[in-house]
């Protein structure tokens, strides 16, 4: 029969009882300390693991919603042009076949658009308005640039002498209230 290496070295008297016991105890001690530690350890790598896939997946679904919100913002400003496209398109005037231009002042650029006499008359009294859509700039009558205002007020770039925006009330105190100017005077 087969001796363990304890009964073996006690044969031989290597060691005491007493060592053989205390080599035993530590041996047990050491397993137990083992025990315990491995299955905190293996709970707390896959704490970790779990953590991490978490985080992971917070930041894929935030970037996810972001990217979501973004194609539905690009979604509906694709869809307030069409609008706008549709609006202009149904209400713009033709365009004057005219040499002559009304000039208007848009980011400090000047801007031309062909008017004959009575165009240009309209425009100045605010019956037409001056709206840029996909193909440029076109006429239409102020009550469809109303509409036009209401999905994208940056579409109307000009209405009646005024830039949108800017203000329409004259100064409290004209300087040059009390003089006239001449009838006769030439430029």
């Amino acid at each position: 029969m087969s001796m363990s290496l304890r009964d073996q070295l006690l044969k031989a008297g290597l060691v005491s009882e007493q060592q053989a016991k205390q080599a035993e105890r530590q041996a047990s001690q050491q397993q137990r300390q083992k025990q315990k530690h491995q299955p905190k350890d293996k709970r707390d790598t896959v704490s970790e693991t779990q953590q991490a896939a978490r985080r992971v997946q917070a930041a894929k679904a935030a970037r996810d919603q972001e990217l979501s919100r973004r194609q539905k913002d690009q979604a509906e400003a694709k869809a307030r042009q069409a609008q706008i496209d549709q609006l202009i398109e149904q209400h713009r005037l033709p365009r004057a076949q005219t040499e002559e231009r009304y000039n208007f002042v848009i980011g400090g650029k000047i801007r031309r658009i062909p008017a004959d006499a009575a165009l240009r008359a309209r425009i100045i009294s605010g019956e037409l308005t001056i709206v840029r859509g996909s193909g440029g700039y076109e006429l239409v009558p102020a009550e469809a640039a109303g509409r036009i205002r209401e999905r994208d007020a940056r579409a109307v770039v000009w209405q009646g002498g005024t830039e949108p925006g800017a203000p329409t009330a004259a100064p409290a105190e004209d300087p040059y209230k009390g003089f006239e100017v001449p009838d006769d005077l030439m430029w």
